[in-house]
């Protein structure tokens, strides 16, 4: 694959992935809008794990806290906040898991990759973030997360595989909708994407290896390369936006692309 395409496929990623505006469905659009070689399983993995390093990276001290938390867990303890945070992650990726295999194994996943599906998803699940945006509460934090929470957003995120619809996006949907701050649902959000794109990521990657050769490796380290730095830029701007700006910005961008693209498809 030609260098150019290799940047713009992994810048498009690492800006996606953490705003919410859905990086599936930009990268479904990509070859569907402008004739580019669809890029294939091997580099949306690395992509995948481009952006993966930059989340571990911004929040090193949560996941070393869960890291260490998941040992403790392992041993029947959630005594400490980094085995609570460890086991409620764990919990919030079980639906993603179930909902992934269900669409896999019926192949439903193929026939959600449409202009007209990520059209829907962006516009409706735009205005549902503006909705709870608007009228969620702000009187939760990070440390407040429990059971019951992690649950909800579990489920919601879920509902992120269909195309267009943007895991970010709908996990900050749902912890607004409960009631917690801008900056800490982002970071809740944030958190739960790290066990659901290294669990993707595995899935992907197993379905590739047999076929990978030293030119997609090639390719593949350059991909995950600037995915990793266009994510951890796209994180750190956002993360610091959000103390003063709310997600509206990006539910316009979100209602202007979705009924560009209902119009593109339906004419």
């Amino acid at each position: 694959m030609e260098l150019w395409q290799l940047l713009i496929i992994a810048i498009i990623q690492g800006i996606t992935e953490f705003l919410p505006i859905s990086s599936s469905g930009h990268l479904i659009l990509l070859p569907g809008l402008t004739g580019m070689k669809d890029q294939g399983q091997v580099i949306d993995v690395a992509v995948h794990v481009g952006t993966l390093f930059a989340v571990v990276l911004y929040f090193r001290r949560d996941v070393a806290a869960a890291a260490v938390g998941s040992l403790r867990l392992m041993r029947g303890k959630a005594d400490t906040p980094g085995a609570r945070l460890a086991g409620l992650l764990i919990l919030a990726t079980i639906p993603v898991i179930l909902f992934g295999l269900v669409l896999k194994l019926t192949g439903l996943d193929d026939h959600l990759r449409s202009i007209a599906v990520i059209g829907w998803t962006m516009l409706i699940f735009g205005l549902v973030l503006y909705w709870a945006d608007q009228n969620g509460p702000e009187v939760k934090e990070d440390k407040d997360w429990n059971l019951k929470d992690a649950l909800v957003m579990g489920f919601w995120q879920a509902v992120a595989l269909i195309p267009g619809t943007s895991r970010s996006g709908i996990t900050i949907t749902a912890a607004r909708q409960l009631g917690y701050k801008r900056e800490d649902g982002a970071k809740l959000a944030m958190l739960m994407s790290i066990p659901t794109i290294a669990a993707s990521g595995i899935l992907l990657g197993a379905e590739v290896i047999a076929t990978a050769d030293a030119q997609a490796a090639r390719d593949a380290g350059i991909a995950a390369l600037f995915a990793f730095l266009s994510a951890l830029l796209a994180l750190t701007l956002m993360m610091r936006l959000l103390r003063s700006v709310s997600f509206t910005p990006y539910v316009i961008y979100r209602v202007v692309l979705g009924v560009f693209l209902l119009w593109w498809a339906y004419t």
